[in-house]
């Protein structure tokens, strides 16, 4: 026995990283994306997402910008050189030009600008992991 935590298909299909250091928008956020059926793990920090040996097993990756520690860039560049390769939204009330393709380089598939309406942000996540339906 490994001891490793193995989740079954269905929930590592499900399963959503978002991490957001302000706790109203995180809870908003995660409400909302469990509401379209996807098992959210919420986070405030980047360093307490990449503590959860649950991470690399998620189909998708939200992130905000700029949180204090690490910001959502630094926290992808992490995730992927351990290996994980999902799609990744970033969030962010500040999207420059340059911080676009700071973003897509890094490897988001999409950067939303803050405010953004629920659905787009539950959109984006469904279109990006070819989930369907609701699942709750």
């Amino acid at each position: 026995m490994t001891g490793e935590i193995k989740p079954n298909s269905a929930q590592q299909q499900r399963r959503l990283l978002l991490v957001e250091d302000d706790p109203g928008v995180r809870r908003s956020l995660q409400l909302l994306l469990r509401a379209r059926g996807f098992d959210v793990r919420a986070y405030a920090a980047g360093a307490a997402l990449l503590a959860d040996p649950l991470a690399n097993q998620a189909c998708c990756f939200v992130a905000d910008y700029s949180m204090d520690e690490l910001d959502g860039l630094e926290v992808l560049t992490r995730l992927k050189s351990r290996g994980w390769a999902g799609p990744a939204i970033l969030i962010t009330a500040f999207p420059t030009p340059a911080l676009k393709n700071r973003a897509m380089a890094a490897g988001f598939s999409v950067v939303l600008e803050k405010p953004f309406r629920e659905h787009v942000l539950a959109d984006t996540v469904t279109r990006l992991t070819g989930q369907t339906g609701t699942f709750v």
